[in-house]
């Protein structure tokens, strides 16, 4: 009888613990999964930013990159925060389009330094609903740079809702960024679509 009780608390040890494999299994596929999707993404977008490049074939390259992989739209949201609210209809539609080529700017300005250096992809956890994939960039004679990519899982499809450099989020930054534009012009919240646009025209 004891060898009996024995054998099945062994059969039901082994049960659970195949339940919590097969749990955990779909977070680590998912996480490789992303982990894949950076490395590719990463890659091509240091390439997209080759100096022998002109600037604007650059920006157009950047431009298809984000469009294609970042939730651009979570990530207009959060940058806006309460402000998207107080925004008319007409300045929000503007805003999109604008903001996606500020992006574009933004991105190819701040990894502009790093297009001739090895990237490389050094892990992957999950975070909450998300997945956060660790990469790093090394200068020549310099100290690697950390890039942390926060991705989602839409559907099946992997979209970027936020890179940190060096610990510095760039969807923290823009929002912060954002923010001051907005109080800077009376609190109104559409004078920021104005701001873009001329900043955008004086950097052609």
């Amino acid at each position: 009888m004891q060898i009996v009780r024995f054998k099945s608390f062994q059969a039901v040890g082994i049960a659970l613990l195949m339940l919590v494999c097969l749990a955990a299994s779909p977070q680590r596929a998912a996480a490789q999964d992303a982990a894949s999707f950076i490395s590719s993404l990463g890659t091509r977008g240091l390439q997209a930013l080759n100096p022998s490049i002109p600037r604007a074939q650059q920006e157009a390259r950047f431009r298809q990159l984000l469009e294609n992989n970042f939730d651009l739209a979570e990530i207009s949201r959060f940058v806006l925060g309460s402000y998207a609210r107080m925004m008319s209809p007409a300045a929000q539609q503007q805003f999109e389009p604008l903001f996606r080529d500020y992006l574009t700017q933004v991105y190819v300005t701040r990894l502009n330094r790093y297009s001739n250096v090895p990237f490389r992809v050094t892990g992957s956890r999950p975070s909450g609903g998300e997945t956060v994939v660790t990469s790093e960039v090394s200068e020549t004679g310099g100290q690697p740079v950390q890039l942390d990519w926060h991705v989602t899982n839409h559907s099946g499809r992997w979209l970027v809702n936020d890179v940190v450099v060096g610990g510095v989020s760039m969807k923290v930054t823009q929002r912060s960024e954002f923010a001051s534009i907005i109080q800077r012009n009376g609190g109104q919240p559409n004078a920021l679509v104005t701001v873009l646009r001329q900043q955008l025209a004086q950097s052609r």
